[in-house]
């Protein structure tokens, strides 16, 4: 039995990535994959994946220039 994780779940995966530079990206990502977008409401929940995006995509990119 595998584990397929919730869409909040993997939301947060996408955002903890780097792959994902925006909230935008996250629900493209999570269609393309199937998975519902429904969970991602209300201002606290886009704002904390949205600085993890932001946070991701930095990192991402200072490693790049290492």
């Amino acid at each position: 039995m595998s584990f397929q994780p919730t869409s909040l779940e993997r939301a947060f995966e996408l955002a903890r990535s780097g792959e994902c530079a925006s909230i935008s990206d996250v629900r493209k990502r999570l269609k393309q994959e199937g998975l519902s977008v429904s969970q991602l409401e209300g201002p606290m929940l886009t704002r904390q994946l949205r600085e993890i995006c932001t946070a991701a995509t930095l990192s991402s990119a200072a490693n790049a220039v290492d």
